[in-house]
């Protein structure tokens, strides 16, 4: 027997008792006679003492103890001496007398400190040393974090009649808006599997099959560009519904999350109930299809104002159809020549030609847009932002796209930099209203979503006309500016599903070879059906207050999407090439 207790677990209820603890070494401290062991195993840390009074022999094998040594003890529970208790350690109260000890695996000196947080550490290092980084305190507690919160959404569907099933990872290759990781077949030369972008056509099917609610804790893979929100491989809860509308799936979802934080983290603060926003006011207002809105310093359309003054920058953009916006920021008419060179710097990543800025009262002067407003003018820009003396106002000219992004971008670093993304505050809010279609690059439409999207009912006849027009069924959940999941109502119905096919500008060659089987399989009764897939790493990590995913995933890839551990992906045989039909063509 390794231990009767885990570490973490002792209590003073156990004063007395004579227990087994294992664990590693977390920290040594020698006073003399007596050492002090902090042990640490999955659950906690506890205090073990060694007195050579007590055991020469486990004192011994103390002496020669050091950080991260994997050890087993044996002794009785004691309370700490009067005055050194640690109220802050669950189990600060009590200590082990140490009576016997086997020291069960030496170990190396870490590449890196332990008892840190790790966020002064080279991340390739910690990815290299993974298996070590996940000892941390703070890796750990993610990690745990991970499991209460797709238990508690397991639990929470199973209350609910869901039925969780598992699809295949290696299906066909369907288009997901992101390149598909190819397995080629060694069984059918030159055949291929795709690894799945999302089970999205999977659980469809299991919706012709009359399984009305689904659901799966769902690997995904996208061979895209990663960011701090992405990684090559992810996980998200996916689920479907038959005989359902869009309010049931977004009541479904309000009731989960809002159950969810209450239970997990009990001490954040909710927005209740989740405000609804359509794209379109969401661009207006915010910049951005995934507004944060912890805060206010909304966008402003002032194009109105604008189009009455002589300044050059704002006619140009007017003249060609474009518009001109701004927020205002409390408090910053004091910013210096290159804090609003920064700024401009910054929106200039997003395509403006830069910022304009605007201080209110005394400071006007030193704007360019200033000499070009009259009293009036000054007086209305004011009323419109609802500024007060000491703001300023940030103003972009230009195409719409391009003003709604920078400015939503810039709207989001303003909120950082004046510090108004209040901590603990959890901000949901839903999308809604989407457009079906946005035009590609060579002209053509790309599906805003998915093609398995439905159009409203009212605008399917616009499918023929005016496709840029049709809106569809469809629905975001964010959090905090984050994006969590896309779902919508999806087409049940073969003879839709083929139009928009052929809308987004596939020939019947291709809609058969790549889509024959969902056709076929809405031709024997497919029901009204809908869905969504929340991004469970995305909400862990914004719920352990990380700044990226990688914190909250056990092994992920690094920047490079590279698992610099196992030294992924790597070089395979020439015999494996052969075997699978391959040859390699580097160019």
């Amino acid at each position: 027997m390794y231990r009767t207790h885990s570490c973490g677990k002792l209590r003073s209820d156990n004063i007395g008792e004579r227990v087994m603890l294992a664990g590693w070494v977390h920290r040594r401290r020698d006073h003399g006679g007596l050492i002090f062991i902090d042990l640490r195993d999955g659950t906690g840390i506890a205090q073990v003492v060694f007195n050579p009074e007590v055991s020469a022999g486990a004192h011994e094998i103390a002496t020669k103890l050091r950080n991260e040594y994997v050890l087993k003890v044996g002794g009785t529970v004691a309370h700490r001496p009067s005055g050194t208790d640690n109220p802050n350690m669950p189990t600060g109260e009590v200590e082990v007398n140490v009576e016997e000890a086997e020291l069960l695996n030496p170990a190396k000196t870490p590449p890196f400190d332990i008892n840190s947080d790790g966020l002064d550490v080279d991340e390739n290092v910690r990815l290299k040393y993974r298996y070590l980084d996940l000892r941390r305190p703070r890796m750990h507690d993610n990690v745990l974090l991970r499991h209460r919160v797709i238990k508690f959404m397991r639990d929470f569907l199973d209350e609910r009649d869901f039925v969780e099933i598992e699809t295949p990872i290696m299906i066909k290759s369907t288009p997901e808006g992101a390149r598909d990781y190819l397995i080629p077949s060694r069984i059918r030369p030159g055949k291929f599997y795709a690894m799945p972008q999302s089970p999205q056509q999977l659980k469809q099917l299991l919706m012709v099959a009359g399984f009305d609610k689904y659901f799966q804790v769902a690997r995904c893979f996208r061979d895209e560009d990663l960011r701090a929100d992405r990684q090559p491989e992810f996980t998200q809860l996916d689920l479907e519904m038959s005989f359902i509308d869009q309010e049931d799936i977004l009541v479904l979802m309000e009731e989960m999350f809002t159950s969810l934080m209450e239970t997990i983290k009990p001490d954040i603060r909710l927005i209740k109930p989740f405000p609804r926003l359509t794209f379109r006011e969401t661009m207006e207002r915010y910049g951005l299809d995934k507004p944060d809105i912890r805060f206010g310093m909304e966008i402003q359309d002032i194009s109105d104002i604008a189009g009455a003054t002589d300044f050059g920058v704002f006619r140009s953009a007017l003249d060609v159809g474009g518009t001109v916006r701004g927020i205002c920021a409390q408090g910053c008419s004091g910013y210096s020549r290159k804090q609003i060179e920064e700024l401009s710097e910054f929106a200039q990543i997003y395509g403006a030609k830069g910022v304009l800025n605007l201080p209110i009262a005394a400071e006007a002067s030193k704007s360019v847009v200033a000499k070009f407003l009259s009293d009036e003018q000054r007086e209305q820009l004011k009323h419109r932002f609802k500024a007060s003396d000491g703001d300023l106002l940030l103003i972009i000219a230009g195409e719409t796209p391009v003003v709604e992004q920078s400015l939503g971008m810039l709207r989001a670093e303003m909120g950082k930099r004046l510090g108004l993304l209040a901590p603990g505050l959890f901000a949901f809010c839903f999308i809604l209203d989407f457009p079906m279609f946005e035009r590609n690059k060579d002209g053509g439409w790309d599906s805003t979503h998915h093609p398995f999207t439905a159009p409203r009912d009212e605008h399917i006849p616009l499918l023929d006309s005016d496709p840029g027009k049709v809106m569809a069924k469809c629905y975001d959940l964010v959090c905090n500016g984050c994006e969590l999941s896309s779902g919508s109502i999806r087409i049940h119905k073969s003879y839709l599903q083929r139009k928009i096919f052929q809308v987004l500008g596939y020939s019947d060659d291709e809609i058969k070879n790549r889509f024959g089987h969902l056709l076929e399989a809405f031709e024997y009764g497919a029901p009204p059906h809908g869905g969504i897939a929340p991004g469970i790493d995305r909400f862990i990590m914004l719920l352990a207050g990380e700044e990226s995913i990688r914190e909250v995933i056990p092994f992920p890839k690094n920047k490079s999407a590279m698992d610099v551990m196992f030294d992924a992906p790597s070089e395979v045989s020439e015999e494996q090439l052969r075997d699978l039909h391959l040859r390699l063509r580097l160019d």
